[in-house]
């Protein structure tokens, strides 16, 4: 075994910048903000080792301001896709054979440019096309997909490591494992710049070849995420670029019979849409594809009659509101005890009031654009539903403007049904519903708790009474795949909160966690016997 193995870098998480007023990195990320709403930009496609432009051009506007033009990207078709995949495939060889510690360098090296020279441009790139705060874009498009990257490289090599602790005298066991026989497709989302680089770079990290298609309202930064990939040394064709829409690009590849595993983060149902057309399409393949997605969540806060108020409080509207609510983990649904209820509604109110709401190259905005339109109307028409319902009472929000950007305002619903529609369906965006029981209902509600919604995603409990901390914590362990106490239900941070969720809400492979990247291996078992035997006959054949 090389001693590579125990040299990798131990990984610490990516610290987070501030960007207060007067700080070097406020002024720097500043600076690539105005650059970027200075240019164009022209955003190729990234086949093989081309940059493919087409005649069908789309116009990329910044959810906040939807009437400038940040750039324009090359549209592909069926063609595009096919080209993908044959420049995947005549990349694998090559790509498989790498020895693991060449391909743990160019992630390693990708982590450092984002770290570094990259960060502002990537940073800035989330703030405009995907409509995040300084703040929102650092954790995600810095310090996320760096921590990926880097402990992404750990795991791997972890990995390889696992071996079987016995091999008898006169024989080797050992395990080799190997990337999957075919090409991933990676099937990326608008909210997370991280998320939209890990799910191609895990499946490479681990040996695979890669056609990625992200969502069209995040290939502003996916172009600068590509940028990186290629400075860092991904070789040409391994990590494949395309901008089709998703019918397009899966009537090409869950046909294709080296299809081998799909990466897949966003809605619930466009995932059992494909888990449906992959098993249609099974009988085509030249093995099983590992089928891997992370998606909807109808996410809730539990507080109990012995919580902190400001806690809770805190938790609640930061749980719910940042980054518009446009989290697959954001708060969506709070139980309150009637004991806190006119405290807490106090503290929410006075707290949503204050928020200050528009673009994002104004720092002080805390609250930004939804992502397009379609969300917008969405939203808004649950909005005025409340308005009109008498199951429900708007308690603070309940405006919006889509006339500069799509702005809604962040809005608080109170139910009086526990089953209300806005407690159960999934709407991501900053549109929370408040359910208040009575405190001597507490078991009732974590029942009800559990039995809401299809998800099963994040929650959290903010209690002081341990006994109840232990109840919830046991009652409410199916309901979500990562599960909070005296804190909000979203940060989940790489290397400290694997993160994932099981029911409605995908296969709970944890994202940033060495169970992940085993998901992108084939283990072979291999015995080699050093001195065989030369007769079938056991000793136990012997006459007496």
């Amino acid at each position: 075994m090389s001693k590579g193995f125990f040299n990798v870098p131990n990984p610490i998480n990516e610290p987070v910048l501030s960007y207060a007023p007067g700080s070097s990195e406020r002024k720097l990320l500043q600076r690539a903000v105005q650059a970027a709403l200075a240019e164009e930009a022209d955003i190729p496609m990234y086949i093989g080792g081309e940059e493919v432009r087409t005649e069908r051009k789309v116009a990329v506007h910044p959810p906040h301001q939807h009437k400038h033009t940040l750039g324009y990207y090359h549209a592909g078709d069926q063609t595009h896709v096919q080209a993908a995949i044959g420049a995947a495939l005549a990349a694998k060889e090559g790509w498989e054979n790498l020895p693991w510690e060449q391909r743990a360098a160019i992630f390693l090296k990708a982590a450092d440019l984002i770290s570094g020279p990259y960060r502002y441009k990537l940073n800035a790139a989330t703030m405009l096309g995907q409509s995040k705060n300084a703040f929102q874009a650092e954790i995600d498009s810095a310090c996320e997909i760096v921590d990926f990257l880097r402990f992404n490289v750990k795991y791997m090599s972890e990995i390889y490591m696992q071996q079987p602790p016995v091999s008898p005298t006169g024989s080797w066991n050992r395990v080799e494992q190997r990337p999957l026989e075919g090409f991933v497709f990676a099937l990326t989302p608008f909210n997370f710049t991280a998320i939209a680089g890990n799910l191609p770079t895990s499946a490479a990290m681990m040996g695979n070849v890669v056609v990625w298609k992200p969502a069209n309202t995040q290939i502003f930064s996916a172009n600068v995420l590509m940028e990186v990939f290629r400075e860092a040394g991904v070789p040409e064709g391994v990590i494949n670029l395309v901008y089709v829409d998703g019918p397009t690009a899966g009537e090409v590849i869950f046909k294709h019979p080296d299809f081998a595993g799909i990466h897949f983060t966003g809605s619930t149902a466009v995932f059992q849409h494909i888990w449906k057309t992959i098993g249609e399409n099974i009988h085509r393949y030249r093995s099983y594809p590992r089928i891997v997605g992370e998606t909807g969540g109808k996410d809730f806060i539990l507080v109990h009659p012995s919580a902190n108020v400001e806690v809770a409080a805190t938790a609640i509207v930061r749980g719910a509101f940042e980054y518009q609510g446009q989290k697959c983990s954001a708060a969506s649904r709070v139980y309150i005890p009637e004991s806190l209820w006119p405290a807490l509604k106090r503290l929410i109110v006075a707290d949503v009031e204050s928020f200050k709401i528009g673009p994002t190259d104004d720092f002080s905005n805390f609250i930004n654009a939804v992502i397009d339109e379609k969300a917008f109307d969405k939203l808004a028409g649950y909005i005025d539903r409340a308005k009109a319902d008498a199951d429900a009472e708007i308690i603070v929000g309940g405006t919006y403007d889509k006339s500069e950007g799509y702005y809604i305002h962040p809005t608080v619903i109170q139910a009086n049904r526990p089953d209300y529609v806005t407690m159960c369906e999934e709407l991501f965006g900053p549109v929370l519903t408040v359910y208040v029981y009575p405190d001597g209902d507490w078991e009732d509600t974590l029942q009800v708790i559990d039995n809401t919604s299809i998800y099963a995603l994040t929650g959290a409990v903010i209690a002081q009474d341990r006994y109840a901390i232990s109840q919830a914590t046991q009652a409410l362990r199916n309901a979500a795949g990562n599960f909070y106490i005296n804190d909000k239900c979203t940060g989940a941070v790489v290397g400290q909160q694997p993160f994932g969720g099981a029911r409605g809400s995908g296969t709970n492979d944890k994202a940033g966690s060495m169970i992940n990247l085993l998901r992108w291996v084939s283990p072979r078992t291999i015995k080699e016997t050093f001195d065989p035997p030369t007769d079938y006959r056991y000793p136990f054949l012997g006459a007496e």
